[in-house]
């Protein structure tokens, strides 16, 4: 089961008491006041994580609650501060308040934390109230509450590469033969319902992740059908790949598919569109196919590697170096290196 969104509920502890404590030793009458420290309440924290694909794991446990720091004692000893309770998610997901919808945190890269209930402050003992003037205190603090809250959790899936089409396309047929990623396929559409990574892998050791996006339809960007689930995980992508049905199986034309794909991209999140791309031209087995790929490239700019990712034999070399190309080309230089593009 691929879960990408879910609601949980944090509890942060409470604050240890402070003590009222007088040292009471023999031959020593006035010790004075040694009343310790309440410990700090845990934390809760979320960080992101490779280890995690999904937050289906948060979908059978939705309340969690950090400890409650311990209260202090008398001849000065303070109260010891809760450990803080560690939640993982996957690289990223997106925080955000489920009353006020204010985004608290966006985990974007591994490793990074979030703190999303502060755990409550210790309260102090009678000695810390001891002065010139009042040399016997009585006085001391409760601990502080810690914080409660109800978290919306989002997930967008970060890859390099995005499939983009519409319905019976052959993006989930593509994927499965340039990487080990086996979803769904079948004769008719909507058969991907969550987006799938799969990693292509090159014979020196390059690795490109790529997601395949369920099949968009016209009027996504308004959220028609599942338009907003399937349009998010594009965000994060570093480049788009179009994958259109040069056959035109469903009757429709490959170049309206294209510019339609553009339009409801841009129309969900203004520069989508522009994004480097790259259209994958499938399908080239059935009738028709190759006089629509000529249309297509004779767009200017455009290179259009015609792939036969329903045939065992089918050769995508083309695709994958074009691929490799636009992702080198649009890594940072750190991301270059550590892919060795």
């Amino acid at each position: 089961m691929f879960v990408d969104k879910t609601q949980i509920t944090v509890k942060s502890g409470d604050g240890g008491n402070g003590c009222c404590s007088f040292r009471r030793e023999k031959f020593i009458p006035k010790g004075g006041p040694d009343g310790g420290d309440g410990g700090n309440g845990g934390d809760v924290i979320l960080e992101s994580t490779t280890s995690e694909q999904n937050l289906n794991a948060l979908v059978y446990r939705r309340r969690y609650c950090a400890a409650n720091g311990p209260g202090g004692q008398g001849a000065d000893r303070h109260g010891k501060n809760a450990e803080a309770v560690t939640i993982k998610v996957p690289v990223g997901t997106v925080i955000r308040d489920a009353e006020t919808g204010e985004v608290l945190a966006d985990l974007d890269t591994p490793g990074m934390q979030a703190v999303v209930a502060k755990g409550g402050r210790g309260g102090r003992g009678n000695a810390r109230f001891a002065s010139s003037v009042n040399r016997a205190p009585r006085r001391r603090e409760l601990g502080f509450p810690g914080e409660e809250k109800t978290l919306d959790l989002e997930l967008k899936l970060i890859a390099d590469a995005g499939l983009v089409g519409y319905p019976n396309a052959g993006k989930s047929t593509l994927l499965t033969r340039i990487s080990g990623a086996r979803p769904k396929v079948a004769a008719y559409p909507f058969t991907t319902l969550h987006p799938v990574i799969g990693v292509a892998e090159y014979f020196d050791y390059v690795r490109i992740n790529v997601a395949d996006i369920p099949g968009l339809i016209d009027g996504a960007h308004a959220n028609v059908g599942l338009g907003h689930e399937f349009l998010r995980h594009i965000e994060r992508t570093k480049v788009l790949v179009y994958v259109l049905d040069m056959g035109g199986v469903d009757g429709r034309d490959p170049l309206e598919d294209y510019e339609n794909l553009r339009k409801e991209l841009e129309l969900y999140k203004e520069g989508l569109a522009d994004r480097p791309s790259l259209i994958v031209a499938n399908k080239m087995d059935i009738d028709g196919a190759a006089e629509n790929l000529k249309r297509l490239q004779e767009m200017p700019g455009k290179d259009v590697p015609p792939v036969f990712a329903l045939q065992p034999d089918g050769d995508c070399t083309g695709f994958l170096d074009a691929l490799r190309n636009l992702v080198r080309e649009n890594s940072s230089a750190e991301e270059a290196a550590l892919r060795r593009l």
